[in-house]
């Protein structure tokens, strides 16, 4: 008699479309449940696993990007294995992952961006914020894309740390940049850029802001940069003062408020640029002539909407400023795939808890969501361990409950490898990452830099390939 799938001799099958922090931390709750024996296959679109903490976690900041390890434990625990350079939607089918897995959780994350609309938007030298972090971290998508910093004033859309993010990267001198794992591509345009001033524009107050605490201080102590905010731009209104009064307000927020009335007193030390720090202003309109050459805000205040939230409103006040560059900072947005719910509007897989529903609201067998496509992009890096928790715990409850499907090809574990040799015959193991991993620290090494990342998949792909035969 054939044992019961999840028991040992007949784990339960899942795969995990995506692996960033969400798709491994999923992968490690699965792996050490006591319910139940898993195993576990990630798939990515790239040859590199990681997700944004290889391509978005800025180059400057390694000790975040030192949570990697956790995920190489998870790599190296049994039942574990990583297709990398293998699409969804491309080389294999979501309906086919669901032929071959129990079942399946999507945790490909939000790999677009949100857009202002507003005229000019779209006007050479107006850019998305993704575009331009995923172009200095070597994102293969993004390695041809140029970007004009000649310019002696760039405007930053948005609150929240990608703003803070960008305006740090391009206040970095050229040694700071070169002790960094930044794409090798990007140093000498940051390194040279002509930008005098950074200017950082928020539509709501600061008591509003969306940066993390260090983040936020990091703005205050650049080597080469001033920090500047307005004493006037600092004073809360009775809508921001009761707020940061309630219960409602954490000490984030608190704290942020602070910081940024200690920058307001912070005098000029004469940097050679400027970041500049300005509340309560809403785009409404980039203008130029071919090129962006100057940006209409709206002044706003603060009210309190139906709801009871503290919402901007525009004034009818407006100012132009003159700049070069926009960079729109507005949040990332989730798309969808073929043979998966979608909610349009919020950028998400319609879920309950991590289970996947569909347009009536009933659950959809073996599928499931986690991270920013599950919750949309909020949080930090350590916020998808909980988030991921809660799916896998959904997950595990079905599985005890028998409702989980019971896979035509989920027994076999060999036949999804026999798929991904025809469809996909460059995937890539983690034993194939790691040669890519050996291979750019190496690169690194003569230039005295962590590493030396490959923007080319070709070049990762020979990387994997040498990993195996010396393998």
């Amino acid at each position: 008699m054939t044992p019961p799938p999840g028991t040992s001799g007949t784990p339960l099958r899942v795969a995990v479309v995506g692996s960033g922090p969400a798709g491994f931390y999923a992968a490690e709750h699965l792996l050490r449940s006591e319910e139940h024996d898993f195993e576990v296959d990630v798939f990515d679109r790239l040859p590199t696993p990681f997700g944004l903490v290889r391509a978005g976690v800025a180059p400057d900041h390694p000790k975040i990007k030192s949570v990697i390890r956790v995920y190489e434990k998870t790599a190296a625990r049994e039942g574990f294995r990583f297709f990398g350079n293998v699409e969804v939607g491309r080389d294999v089918s979501a309906g086919e992952l669901a032929d071959h897995y129990n079942a399946v959780i999507y945790a490909y994350g939000a790999p677009t961006d949100r857009h202002l609309g507003i005229p000019g938007e779209d006007l050479p030298g107006s850019h998305a914020a993704t575009e331009f972090v995923a172009w200095y971290n070597a994102h293969p998508d993004f390695a041809d894309r140029e970007f004009d910093l000649s310019c002696e004033r760039a405007v930053v859309i948005g609150n929240g740390n990608v703003a803070t993010d960008v305006a740090r990267m391009l206040g970095l001198n050229r040694e700071e940049l070169e002790a960094t794992d930044t794409a090798e591509h990007a140093i000498d345009p940051l390194a040279d850029n002509g930008i005098k001033e950074i200017l950082v524009l928020g539509r709501r107050g600061p008591a509003q802001a969306a940066f993390t605490n260090p983040e936020l201080r990091e703005l205050g102590e650049m080597i080469d940069a001033d920090i500047d905010v307005d004493p006037a731009d600092v004073e809360l209104d009775a809508l921001s003062r009761e707020f940061l009064e309630s219960d409602d307000a954490d000490i984030t927020t608190r704290k942020n408020v602070e910081i940024f009335n200690a920058f307001a007193t912070q005098q000029s030390e004469g940097k050679p640029r400027r970041i500049v720090l300005r509340f309560l202003r809403s785009p409404v309109e980039i203008q130029g002539d071919g090129k962006v050459e100057r940006i209409v805000v709206a002044r706003n205040e603060l009210h309190r909407d139906e709801s009871g939230a503290i919402r901007p409103r525009d004034t009818g006040e407006r100012e132009t400023i003159e700049c070069g560059i926009v960079f729109r900072a507005v949040g990332y947005k989730g798309i969808g795939l073929d043979g998966v719910p979608f909610d349009e509007r919020r950028g998400v897989i319609p879920n309950e808890g991590g289970r996947i529903v569909d347009e009536s609201g009933a659950q959809v067998p073996g599928q499931y969501a986690v991270g920013w496509i599950k919750r949309g992009p909020s949080g930090v890096i350590g916020t998808n361990k909980k988030d991921a928790q809660e799916t896998v715990d959904n997950l595990v409850e079905d599985a005890a409950a028998d409702r989980v499907p019971e896979a035509a090809g989920a027994a076999d574990r060999m036949a999804i490898v026999e798929l991904l040799t025809e469809r996909a015959p460059d995937h890539v193991t983690f034993e194939g990452w790691q040669g890519i991993d050996v291979a750019e620290q190496e690169r690194g090494k003569p230039l005295g830099r962590p590493r030396v990342k490959f923007v080319r998949v070709d070049e990762m792909l020979d990387a994997a390939r040498g990993a195996a035969v010396s393998g």
